[in-house]
């Protein structure tokens, strides 16, 4: 995971989510945000988008869980408290 400037900088990195068959199991309805995640391609959130990834990151199953929930929130936060900031998951 990458928090990255319109530049394409990276402000902020940690390590991501390891890969698992529950993440394909979210219901689009419920996870919108998170359902949009592929093991091989990068999923990129803005500004707006960082707010509800947060709300979904509360009420993850336990199944997709793990020590990079924190670590997500943690770079949410640093794209709230910049301006032209995105957080990227990147893909294999």
């Amino acid at each position: 995971m990458q928090v990255r400037g319109d530049s394409g900088d990276i402000v902020a990195r940690a390590r991501g989510a390891e890969w698992t068959s529950a993440f394909g199991d979210l219901s689009p309805a419920l996870f919108p945000m998170l359902w949009g995640l592929i093991p091989y391609g990068d999923a990129v959130f803005n500004h707006r988008q960082v707010s509800l990834l947060l709300t979904e990151l509360d009420r993850l199953p336990a199944a997709c869980g793990g020590d990079w929930v924190e670590r997500a929130r943690e770079l949410c936060r640093v794209v709230e408290q910049g301006s032209h900031r995105y957080l990227w998951f990147v893909g294999d």
